[in-house]
């Protein structure tokens, strides 16, 4: 089979399902990656099922099961063609403990947001050597600038020199990366004292993924920054 294949994680919902429904329609095929089974078999059921998407539960930070779900989605399919690094996790913090998740809570946050990344990248761009293939990951535009307390913003931080580190490596393999810097977006990790700010739809952003994956193969839309009209940072 030629049709590309398309692999998302932190795909049961925001940003990761509306990119899901996107490249559904573009004609990609589909491998949804999220830490719970049962949204991502309904949004397989969704966008076709059966041949078209291979719905998998695991975690990013677990490379054993990481590494698994791209052999069989190789296996399944025959190749490998686009991957969004997609899965995130916020908290609000604060290193004085004025307020905000206590210091328990941050490994989770950490780890996801740039050991997961950075297992992603390792764990599918062999397959991606092989195709010429992109990888795109979702940092933030708390990433791009000093957020007081803000551990989160620091993880996207981290994930803008991680893209900029795998882009580099990559020079000379036909393989893109692009880091995807979205402003504030309307899901369920919005912190209420940021409630009634501007906000994306997470289709925003997927129409952004799109459009970098879209472009010719000699092509490399290496950062998109995209925020809502009237966000402030």
């Amino acid at each position: 089979m030629t049709e590309p294949v398309f692999l998302i994680t932190g795909a049961s919902r925001g940003i990761g399902a509306a990119v899901a429904r996107r490249a559904a329609a573009a004609g990609y095929r589909l491998v949804l990656v999220g830490r719970t089974a049962a949204p991502l078999d309904a949004l397989a059921d969704e966008l076709g099922g059966g041949d078209r998407v291979l719905a998998r539960a695991a975690d990013v930070t677990d490379w054993t099961a990481l590494t698994g779900v791209v052999a069989e989605a190789e296996e399944h399919f025959g190749r490998l063609d686009v991957v969004l690094a997609n899965a995130g996790a916020s908290v609000v913090t604060s290193f004085l403990g004025e307020h905000g998740a206590p210091p328990e809570q941050w490994r989770d946050l950490v780890l996801t947001n740039v050991y997961g990344p950075a297992l992603t990248a390792r764990a599918t761009l062999p397959a991606l050597r092989r195709t010429a293939g992109h990888l795109l990951l979702t940092g933030s535009a708390a990433g791009r600038g000093v957020r007081p307390g803000n551990l989160y913003a620091a993880t996207k931080w981290a994930v803008t020199g991680l893209a900029q580190a795998i882009r580099a490596e990559c020079v000379g393999t036909g393989i893109r990366v692009t880091l995807l810097q979205p402003g504030l977006v309307d899901t369920e990790s919005i912190p209420p004292s940021r409630a009634d700010d501007p906000k994306l739809r997470p289709d925003d952003v997927a129409a952004a993924v799109l459009y970098a994956v879209g472009q010719p193969p000699h092509v490399d839309v290496n950062e998109i920054i995209v925020r809502p009209t009237g966000q402030r940072n």
